[in-house]
């Protein structure tokens, strides 16, 4: 007979929001299991070594910081560094100013439980930015607010980050992700990379008394509504009178023996490298450069060719994307030897790239050869000239290592962040058809990013529940 052990909750998926949702639980009196397929918690927010003989921990998937409340982190007695970049991008711009009354008002509703849209709009508190961000294609106010088409296209960016859309696409998709990259301030840096983070997380839930099981896949769900029961694929079973599902929406379908939605699909090429060091840059120097965000080929008119191109099934012939350099900030991702060296890493994001475009063999190798022409485009040496070592990764890769289908980073396009029906009016945005079962990934209404949101808003919504 297999093994059965009962618990208050069952977490399937052991991401950094599984974690935060555990030790919040288990503070709570709560029993807790999280179980992760994976040899690893932290899901996406991890690190490693990519690059066989160099002792580097990179950040592979998710990378910067921005969303996760100071006073989560503090409530969970996580003291891992949250370090600023010395600048935030390279074109330097100072178009997030325009948005930061407005975010400090909105940020602080995404751990309280959903408003209505016209409560919402009062809390935005400007009919004018209400009208051009909630209710009309992003592109109307970018090119009526800027001239310059780079300074267009900058804006954009933080619309597209994980979103294959176009700046005027009607369902908003784009405006949607704007806001989020917008609300939560500057990206920053994590000491010690990613998997710090999750680190210093899986030891508050531990601490809390959390159980975490690693190399336990989750292939089904059940439930009656009131009690459940989660099995595994060595046999083990776990009943719980609730079940959180830090998995795509897609995904939990699937395990609830549902038809699962329509696949999302992730729009994004990942390229991690590490260099001997930094390459030249015409008129300005490498730090200064590589510090903040580097901007490449990402003017907006190149933005609306390259997303015509990948629309048309083509990888585009200029990928716009961005570079930083983690290790400026934050080198002691590095070895001593490393460091002495001068070695560096560089992380890369591809915007407009699709899974459509991945379905022939030889399209990665075709996406990646574009994308460093790209960057060489800008570049005052070819980048190969400093590479040490190189990985790429795609959204079908991220889906077959990470679970996100489509490769989709944010499980799913994008949430507004507030109730879009009556009865999401005060629920936690985590809820599912089923009584017992909730969402506590980057699927969650107010999902996306690193930010431990969604994980803290499940924990909410169960400690809610008689």
């Amino acid at each position: 007979m297999a093994e059965r052990r009962s618990f208050d909750v069952v977490i399937a998926g052991g991401g950094h929001n599984a974690l935060v949702a555990a030790a919040l639980l288990a503070r709570a009196g709560r029993s807790v299991v999280v179980l992760e397929r994976r040899a690893e918690l932290g899901g996406a927010a991890v690190s490693a070594a990519p690059f066989p003989g160099f002792d580097v921990r990179l950040s592979r998937y998710s990378y910067l910081v921005s969303l996760f409340p100071a006073a989560l982190l503090n409530a969970l007695g996580v003291s891992v560094e949250i370090r600023p970049r010395g600048i935030a991008a390279y074109p330097p711009t100072t178009t997030g100013t325009a948005f930061n009354s407005v975010a400090r008002r909105v940020f602080p509703t995404l751990t309280e439980p959903l408003r209505s849209r016209e409560e919402f709009r009062r809390v935005v508190g400007d009919d004018a930015f209400w009208s051009a961000l909630f209710e009309t294609p992003l592109s109307e106010l970018i090119e009526r607010s800027f001239a310059d088409d780079l300074t267009r296209g900058t804006v954009l960016t933080d619309a597209l980050i994980g979103t294959f859309a176009a700046a005027d696409d009607p369902d908003l998709r784009q405006n949607r992700c704007f806001l989020y990259h917008i609300v939560g301030g500057p990206w920053n840096v994590p000491v010690g990379g990613m998997g710090a983070l999750s680190s210093a997380l899986a030891d508050a839930a531990r601490s809390a008394g959390a159980q975490l099981v690693t190399g336990a896949e989750v292939v089904a769900i059940e439930t009656d509504e009131r009690t459940a029961e989660v099995s595994c694929t060595d046999g083990r079973a776990y009943a719980a009178r609730h079940v959180l599902a830090n998995v795509a929406p897609a995904v939990l379908s699937t395990l609830l023996g549902e038809a699962a939605p329509t696949a999302p699909e992730g729009a994004q090429l990942k390229i991690n490298m590490l260099l001997k060091r930094l390459p030249r840059v015409p008129g300005v120097s490498s730090e200064e450069a590589f510090t903040g965000t580097f901007h490449v080929n990402e003017g907006y008119e190149q933005l609306a060719a390259a997303h015509r191109e990948a629309s048309a099934g083509r990888i585009p012939s200029t990928p716009p994307c961005e570079v930083y350099c983690h290790s400026l900030t934050d080198p002691s991702i590095l070895s001593t030897e490393l460091r002495a060296a001068e070695v560096q890493t560089l992380t890369l994001f591809g915007l407009h790239m699709p899974a459509r475009l991945f379905t022939d063999p030889a399209a990665k190798q075709h996406a990646v050869d574009a994308t460093l022409r790209s960057l060489n485009s800008v570049l005052a040496e070819p980048i190969e000239d400093c590479l040490l070592g190189l990985e790429a990764l795609t959204p079908p890769e991220i889906e077959t290592e990470l679970g996100m289908p489509g490769g989709h980073i944010f499980h799913r396009d994008l949430a507004w962040p507030f109730a879009e029906t009556d009865d999401e009016v005060g629920a936690w945005g985590v809820e599912t058809e089923h009584a017992n079962v909730w969402l506590c990934g980057a699927g969650a209404r107010r999902g996306g990013g690193v930010s431990g949101i969604p994980g803290h808003n499940a924990a909410r919504a169960v400690l809610e529940v008689p």
